[in-house]
């Protein structure tokens, strides 16, 4: 396989930029900005997103069976690279950024434009990366976006030329 063949094929792939988000009984947080994330079925509702295997978000919503998919809006930038680094809680902040507990008890990044809340179906631990499968069990949008839904989400390409991930 021509390996330059194959990363630019993949990084052809457009991915939406997201927050990844648990928090265990002990009140630890993850917090991972994340890209590769589809639905993957109607009835029931599910996701499916393709976590590190050796990051914290990982271990934690393993830990927990719920997680938090908070959608970067276009103007968040800045919030896409925070959480590139591991999360910092601060009172009722990660990272900077505000959130609250969903029904889950996962974090519900206040700040974004909207969020899926997901109990935990399966995980498959195949690669760098694990492929977790959530059932949307809650909801929200901030705003009623004008226009289509998916033009208020911020795009790995909308971080700059050089920005890629996967390949």
């Amino acid at each position: 396989m021509d390996s330059n063949a194959k990363k630019t094929a993949l990084r052809m792939i457009p991915y939406g930029l997201y927050v990844l988000t648990a928090e265990n009984q002990a009140g630890e947080v993850a917090a991972a900005t994340i890209n590769w994330v589809t639905q993957a079925s109607f009835e029931p509702p599910l996701l499916v997103a393709g976590v590190k295997a050796d990051s914290g978000a990982h271990a934690l919503l393993k830990e927990t069976g719920a997680f938090a998919l908070n959608v970067l809006g276009k103007d968040q930038q800045g919030a896409a690279f925070g959480f590139f680094k591991p999360a910092q809680k601060d009172g009722e902040s990660i990272s900077g950024e505000p959130y609250r507990k969903g029904e889950t008890g996962a974090p519900i990044l206040t700040n974004m434009p909207a969020y899926l809340e997901c109990k935990v179906v399966e995980v498959v631990e195949k690669g760098d990366h694990s492929v977790v499968v959530g059932e949307v069990v809650a909801a929200g949008v901030s705003a009623e976006p004008e226009g289509r839904p998916d033009d208020v989400t911020l795009w790995l390409k909308d971080l700059g030329e050089k920005m890629f991930y996967g390949g």
